[in-house]
């Protein structure tokens, strides 16, 4: 058992986490997952048993890498239910089972006052994690993730990586948080703030990222 557990490690940055993390982690995820470093012990079952699972692996920290589109989701409901309800199920069984730190991947802009969906849903998620009472909440905003993912490609993500350089080059000051930045950069500024005891609410933008992952 370790003292750190991860979930959505089969994304782009969880996959990068588990490379960069100096000590074991217990990888929670559906299926199993190629080449994962000995160092690592892995637990495949469904998402629906992660909570009871959770709680009963009693991990210090938990890092949330889960994530996915409206479009991979196939509607508004099933986005919500893993980028909001699915983050927050296995960060209150987290916190049940004692976990005093959770890290969690959310997105530049959340609000929950936005009226942007997505974005919505990511402040709400952000929510609900500051109100469980971790010691320690780490909220990473990455801009458009940069790096090779596994499964199909998305169309409109490929586009916009292609457009990101021209667009990163017009968003300066208060806009930098917007630039894109590459996945591999986020993992281990995540991979940094494990173990980091200093109580309180920290929110990570893109600068800020970089300045970890350094």
């Amino acid at each position: 058992m370790s003292d750190t557990l991860i979930v959505g490690a089969s994304g782009l940055v969880g996959r990068l986490v588990i490379d960069h993390a100096a000590g074991p982690l217990t990888v929670i995820a559906r299926r199993e997952i190629a080449d994962l470093p000995r160092q690592h012990r892995l637990i495949v079952a469904p998402p629906e048993r992660w909570a009871e699972i959770i709680a009963a692996e009693r991990p210090a920290t938990l890092i949330s890498c889960l994530g996915t589109t409206i479009r991979q989701a196939g509607s508004q409901a099933a986005f919500r239910a893993v980028d909001r309800d699915l983050v927050l199920a296995v960060a209150e069984a987290a916190k049940r089972g004692g976990a005093t730190h959770v890290i969690s991947v959310s997105s530049v802009g959340a609000t929950a006052r936005m009226g942007n969906f997505y974005l919505r849903t990511k402040g709400e998620a952000e929510d609900g994690l500051c109100a469980l009472g971790f010691d320690r909440v780490d909220l990473l905003r990455p801009g458009l993730l940069k790096g090779e993912r596994a499964g199909p490609p998305r169309l409109g993500e490929g586009l916009a990586m292609v457009a990101a350089p021209f667009a990163d080059a017009l968003l300066h000051g208060s806009l930098r948080r917007y630039r894109s930045i590459a996945g591999n950069t986020v993992a281990k500024a995540i991979a940094a703030l494990i173990g980091n005891e200093a109580s309180g609410v920290h929110i990570h933008e893109n600068d800020a990222i970089r300045a970890l992952a350094d």
